[in-house]
């Protein structure tokens, strides 16, 4: 601000100090003041009139703009809160989707558990039924062996105890027995 008020004291003194050139003049008149003004007033009146009219068709077209960005705002928008929409159904949509992958894999493993249970059981029957099977052959050879031995033991007995006359007299009992249906 000093700068400013030094300038015009420069200015301002310059005539007093050499009689020649610039000076300010304060009569009205012959400084051309009102025609300055009118000239002014008329560039104003006239570039109101231009400038005006550019603004306007200017304020027009932001105008304009504004409205279309807050239209693709709102279309955004819409689209915003169907897609939040189609993410909630596809998420209701995964976690049915899950419980019934859940309860699928229980339904299996328990029929898997199952079937087991029941294969055991097949092969626990089986391995009782192949022991009994066996424990019955077992039985038999044994049967059949000690049969087997007292057949030996009797014969082994007959052949020491039997004569000839003994033997004789058998079988002629035995043809006796059977004569009489020959």
């Amino acid at each position: 601000m000093k700068n400013f008020i030094q300038v015009f004291n420069i200015l301002a003194n310059f005539d007093t100090n050499n009689n020649s050139s610039i000076s300010f003049n304060t009569n009205f008149l012959e400084a051309n003041v009102i025609n300055i003004v009118l000239l002014l007033s008329g560039l104003i009146y006239v570039l109101k009139e231009f400038l005006g009219s550019i603004l306007v068709i200017r304020q027009d077209k932001v105008i304009l703009a504004i409205q279309e960005s807050e239209e693709r705002l709102q279309q955004a928008n819409l689209r915003l809160v169907e897609s939040e929409k189609q993410l909630a159904q596809t998420q209701v949509i995964i976690s049915q989707i899950i419980q019934e992958a859940e309860l699928t894999a229980q339904k299996v493993r328990q029929s898997i558990l199952d079937q087991g249970k029941a294969d055991i059981e097949k092969l626990i029957s089986a391995s009782n039924a192949s022991i009994l099977t066996a424990e019955i052959q077992i039985k038999q050879q044994i049967q059949l062996q000690i049969i087997s031995l007292a057949i030996k033991k009797v014969r082994m007995k007959l052949e020491n105890q039997i004569t000839p006359a003994l033997q004789t007299k058998i079988i002629d009992n035995n043809i006796d027995q059977l004569g009489g249906n020959l």
